[in-house]
């Protein structure tokens, strides 16, 4: 029988960090806030942010595969998705595939032109390198940048507006952009040093704790989800059987109030195996 992973352990509010699910979005609701962040790691000016959309969710059809975005910004030329990852990633490049393609989708009305897709940016902050060679590797580079361009000539672009920008917080130290390396390192330590923005972060995310408004919510909304994961996952390893887990996986997935994620982490089961099961259902629906 394998080895039974160890349980992450549920954070209180008093233990969230900058990083942490929810708080993330909650700091980076301060419009000026996200605007800073954002020309801190992309280098582009933004415009008016009325309010940036946090936990965007695209869904267009009900047989595809839905997406729920961190942080999701419009201006008048520009489309910006900010994910903050806090484990290792497996699949990162499908993901931005996916994001990309929902986006476009949800960003460009019936009839209107191609040509009036405007520029996006889906940008990864993550807290472990997501990139590794043929023997298991990180490559190490603090920052990957990914856009379209010709093979044959590097010079000849796709010009399809879309950029890719995922950051590897531990890698910090090789950074050479003095601004982006204290948030790198404040995202890799929790330590917001000498760099105000940092700083700014850090005492937002105290502030934020003491807000009954996101106490309330964090408390009714995460822990009933931490809540159904932990006790499904008990229940499916403490059975030591992979048809129960499937049943388990299976019924969560009719319930439709958890993504194929975060069953596939409480149940122990591949990801694809859960999407597969999710494809059963809506066929058999």
């Amino acid at each position: 029988m394998k080895e039974l992973k160890k349980e992450r352990h549920v954070k209180t509010i008093e233990e969230l960090t900058f990083t942490d699910d929810g708080m993330f979005q909650a700091v980076l609701h301060e419009p000026d806030v996200c605007a800073e962040l954002v020309e801190r790691l992309l280098h582009i000016k933004v415009g008016k942010i009325e309010y940036p959309e946090l936990e965007k969710q695209i869904a267009p059809y009900y047989t595809t595969k839905g997406v729920r975005l961190d942080v999701y910004l419009k201006d008048v030329d520009k489309i910006i998705d900010i994910e903050i990852q806090n484990y290792p990633e497996r699949d990162i490049g499908n993901r931005t595939r996916y994001y990309q393609s929902m986006i476009d989708m949800d960003s460009l009305m019936k009839n209107e032109d191609y040509s009036e897709l405007k520029e996006s940016y889906i940008l990864f902050i993550c807290k472990h390198d997501p990139f590794k060679d043929e023997d298991k590797k990180p490559y190490g580079l603090p920052c990957y940048i990914f856009k379209s361009i010709c093979l044959q000539k590097s010079e000849v672009n796709l010009h399809d507006n879309s950029l890719k920008v995922i950051y590897n917080a531990s890698a910090y130290e090789k950074e050479k952009d003095e601004k982006i390396k204290n948030f790198l390192r404040f995202i890799h330590t929790n330590k917001p040093g000498n760099d105000d923005f940092s700083n700014r972060l850090s005492e937002l995310v105290e502030k934020t704790k003491e807000n009954e408004k996101f106490r309330s919510t964090f408390l009714a909304m995460n822990l009933h989800d931490r809540d159904l994961i932990w006790n499904t996952r008990k229940e499916a390893l403490a059975e030591g059987s992979q048809q129960k887990a499937v049943e388990t996986a299976t019924n969560l997935l009719k319930l439709d109030t958890l993504s194929a994620e975060q069953i596939s982490n409480a149940v122990n089961l591949p990801l694809e195996q859960v999407l597969e099961l999710k494809k059963q259902i809506t066929v058999n629906a």
